[in-house]
């Protein structure tokens, strides 16, 4: 055999290798835990999660006060150390500083508060993590930015400062300026709890959207609407256990377990 068959041969095999690792990668979940405790003190927040996120899933989480919700997506975006088990994301697994700063590059997280920067415009918001982080240009980032802000409905907004704008307004600037780090997964944590209830539509309308783009979502959420309409999966936490998990469907419809029926039982009942 030549040496160029033998060449060839290689080429084609090297693709068919990364053909099939591409196919094994599209299947594999984009977040998974495995066994995932997290304590304070001896309170235990999480205990032995686990949970696989798929691509383009929209996963809602919902739960009483103190179950571990807000706790657990802390951990996947590495603001809270878990205490043992394993997180993985788009197969980087958290284990020290290094893969934290790599993992948040490509989770985009949205808080109950806005934690914008009051000093600084809508549009300096937005385009601040994208220069630092991601070394885009100032022209890149303000492109994005612009973009991004009309994708949320507020670019007209852009040369004014936090101060001026409503909550919901606020809450959708955060959300662009996550966007604006083009991030795999977006993080949601009551994203509309601190809102004034005529606001709260405005925020959720944004984050149908991202669904309905593809977005891979992690919701913590009250808003039992948006899971209805929304989720692909609603998972129930309680006692920092995952409780029961189904689809929007089976969760509020037929729900197997005791816990979850007084729980929607409460919530749902007016």
């Amino acid at each position: 055999m030549s040496a160029q068959n033998r060449a060839a041969q290689n080429r084609a095999a090297q693709n068919r290798a990364a053909e099939n690792a591409g196919a094994e990668n599209a299947g594999a979940a984009l977040i998974a835990l495995e066994g995932v405790e997290k304590h304070f003190g001896s309170f235990k927040a999480l205990r032995g999660v686990d949970l696989d996120v798929a691509r383009g899933e929209v996963v809602v989480v919902i739960g009483p006060s103190g179950s571990g919700k807000s706790t657990l997506i802390r951990c996947i975006n590495g603001l809270e150390a878990h205490d043992a088990g394993t997180i993985t994301v788009d197969g980087i697994r958290i284990k020290d500083t290094r893969d934290l700063a790599e993992v948040r590059r490509e989770v985009g997280m949205v808080f109950q508060q806005f934690n914008l920067f009051p000093e600084m415009t809508v549009l300096r918001n937005v385009t601040l993590a994208p220069m630092r982080v991601r070394g885009a240009s100032r022209k890149m980032a303000i492109d994005i930015a612009r973009r991004l802000l009309d994708r949320v409905g507020i670019l007209e907004q852009a040369h004014k400062y936090p101060e001026e704008l409503s909550g919901g307004q606020q809450q959708r600037v955060a959300i662009a300026r996550a966007l604006a780090m083009e991030p795999k997964v977006m993080l949601f944590d009551e994203p509309t709890s601190a809102l004034d209830p005529e606001m709260i539509n405005e925020v959720l309308d944004v984050m149908k959207d991202l669904a309905a783009q593809g977005m891979t979502m992690i919701v913590v959420t009250h808003e039992m609407g948006f899971a209805r309409e929304v989720a692909d999966r609603v998972l129930f936490m309680d006692g920092g256990r995952v409780v029961e998990t189904g689809t929007p469907e089976h969760f509020f419809q037929n729900p197997t377990e005791d816990r979850t029926k007084l729980f929607l039982s409460k919530i749902l009942r007016h």
